[in-house]
């Protein structure tokens, strides 16, 4: 591996992020949710901060832009789409373009519904994917401001990358997620594995993220939206795709 990553707790239940390029020690956030939290984790790896990537304008992801800007002189990517939402971007980036951490190219992908702009980052060499709240472990981010047309085909984008992918989310959600996807699923045998798994890793102090992507795309509801059982569950047989997984995130909204 060429990225070394550094996991922790941030505000009540987001996670942050800080991957360095091993070639160059390049030091890059993703997103920006807490400065304390994110200061102790460089401060514990030793690291400077050079720059921060931006997925989408919510407060909880972008608080600690400005902090970080002026202690550290970090330059800011984030998505063009929503430019006027957050202050601070130094570069705008959307689906198609490429970020470089040191060596490591990231992908940018377009992943709109949570908000009409959110983006992931995706190193295909290094099989590593920030999606914050457009893809959780056994969930999706509410869909805030896009339809279920737009978030769907921004996770089939997801759902077609490398299996093995490992995939770090904004927020530590997946037992509720679990929960929810067993009301829909509940014979599903993976399913039932990965929320044992996920209840074991919360017992022992333990995050649940990374997911594999494998993983997420056998149990994870929201990206089987067009499996027929997930629309018979969901009593929309024979219906789109689109239309079951709206379906799909008004039943969690209302869970």
């Amino acid at each position: 591996m060429s990225i070394e990553i550094e996991l922790f707790p941030a505000l009540e239940t987001n996670y942050g992020v800080l991957i360095r390029d091993t070639a160059t020690g390049t030091v890059a956030a993703i997103d920006a949710p807490e400065t304390g939290p994110i200061l102790a984790a460089l401060d514990r790896r030793g690291w400077d901060l050079d720059i921060v990537l931006i997925t989408h304008h919510h407060p909880d992801h972008t608080d600690a832009i400005l902090p970080l800007k002026k202690k550290f002189g970090a330059t800011v990517y984030g998505p063009r789409g929503e430019k006027d939402k957050i202050e601070g971007l130094d570069h705008l980036v959307s689906g198609g373009d490429s970020v470089r951490i040191g060596e490591t190219a990231f992908a940018v992908i377009d992943v709109p519904g949570h908000t009409l702009g959110h983006i992931a980052y995706h190193s295909r060499p290094e099989k590593l994917l920030f999606a914050a709240d457009a893809l959780f472990s056994l969930g999706v981010g509410r869909m805030f401001e896009g339809n279920p047309e737009m978030m769907w085909e921004g996770l089939l984008r997801l759902r077609a990358l490398d299996p093995e992918t490992r995939l770090y989310c904004g927020h530590e959600y997946t037992l509720s997620n679990a929960a929810f996807a067993l009301s829909v699923d509940p014979d599903n045998a993976a399913l039932k594995a990965r929320a044992q798994e996920a209840q074991n890793q919360i017992d022992n102090g333990e995050p649940t993220i990374p997911s594999l992507l494998a993983s997420e795309i056998a149990a994870n509801p929201f990206l089987r939206a067009d499996d027929p059982a997930i629309a018979k569950a969901m009593k929309l047989e024979g219906a789109p795709a689109a239309e079951v997984f709206g379906a799909l995130r008004k039943a969690k909204d209302n869970f």
